[in-house]
């Protein structure tokens, strides 16, 4: 039998338990402690398994010798300090979306894991979903041919938070989702931001953002924390197939349709460009089988597997550092009135060679 990793989570907040639940239910994890600044919050989770141990100090905790790992879900400006001390304590990093609160702290996380030879992931959760895993599967394998455009859609009523924008909110997780399904990665050509404060909350509760992608694809993204309905879906057009992914239909989350525009190229240059140029392809719509598993499971799962492995996760710190490059971008673009803004470039050799 393979002995357990040992992880301890840090932060009690609203996502830190469940992520305790999970490395505690997961066959890979033994979780030996809840860190916490408010020790009566981290006693609740603690007792939820077995009443392991509480830390209330973060060096106490990262000076122990029976922690392998750590889960930081803590607020994306403490990522940075709590994860390169975790690193420094020779302690694997996985981090709560975003990775950092700037692509220049996400960079040195990055580089310092690498350097010390630890893996540092990034909890896209998302990515981690049968949903999600299976439109991977069905772009990089070529199902939709190429991609001509990605139109997605995250709005629901609140919550307002009290230190980032709806941008920095609920994009990432839109984002993330096309880093991972897309060969390649996200690394859109430029970003534009629109933004609206129709509350005077003194940031934006409603944004949508424009990608250019290479090759003439387009992507775009629509935040709302205003919204009386809730809506998760994404639409993937190709030149072949078009995907919906609707995360609140447990029915039939996936949809691929054999229907699209096809382009008579030919007929563009015949002197004849009254003929119609453009047809219309009306064929099946399927659903693939998903099984229902929780995402958090597969990703905990995904973390012991690269640490025994020696290999990046597949959301590693530079999947996090895409998303946090657009985030930016997007910063920019409202702090200029919408202006396109070119997304930061970084290579590989910047931050060494994944593990």
């Amino acid at each position: 039998m393979i002995a357990k990793l040992r992880i301890a989570v840090i932060g009690a907040g609203y996502w830190g338990p469940n992520l305790a639940r999970n490395f505690d239910a997961g066959p890979d994890w033994e979780l030996v402690a809840v860190c916490d600044r408010d020790r009566a919050r981290a006693q609740l989770v603690a007792d939820r398994h077995g009443g392991v141990r509480v830390v209330t100090a973060l060096d106490d905790l990262l000076t122990a010798e029976d922690i392998d790992a750590v889960a930081i879900a803590t607020p994306a400006a403490t990522h940075h300090q709590i994860a390169c001390a975790a690193l420094a304590a020779g302690k694997h990093v996985m981090v709560e979306k975003p990775l950092a609160d700037t692509a220049e702290r996400g960079e040195d996380m990055v580089r310092m894991a690498a350097a010390a030879g630890l893996v540092l992931m990034a909890d896209h959760t998302y990515c981690y979903t049968p949903a999600v895993l299976k439109m991977r599967e069905l772009v990089r394998e070529g199902a939709l041919g190429d991609i001509l455009f990605i139109d997605s859609v995250r709005v629901n009523l609140g919550l307002i938070q009290p230190d980032v924008d709806v941008f920095w909110d609920l994009a990432p997780h839109d984002l993330s989702i096309m880093d991972f399904v897309l060969p390649g990665g996200l690394r859109p050509l430029s970003v534009t931001a629109h933004g609206a404060d129709p509350l005077g909350a003194g940031k934006s509760c409603v944004g949508y953002l424009v990608l250019p992608l290479e090759g003439g694809a387009i992507a775009h993204v629509h935040v709302n924390w205003l919204s009386p309905t809730k809506i998760r879906q994404m639409i993937i057009g190709g030149t072949r197939r078009t995907l919906i992914w609707d995360d609140l239909n447990p029915q039939q989350r996936i949809s691929v349709y054999d229907r699209g525009v096809d382009l008579n190229l030919q007929a563009l240059h015949d002197e004849n460009r009254a003929s119609s140029t453009v047809s219309y392809r009306l064929g099946d719509t399927w659903s693939p089988a998903l099984p229902e598993r929780e995402a958090l499971g597969a990703m905990a799962a995904e973390f012991a597997a690269s640490i025994r492995e020696k290999r990046a996760p597949i959301t590693d710190g530079e999947a996090g550092l895409r998303v946090l490059a657009v985030l930016e971008a997007a910063s920019r673009s409202l702090a200029s009135s919408a202006a396109a803004e070119s997304v930061a470039p970084w290579e590989r050799e910047l931050i060494g060679e994944a593990l």
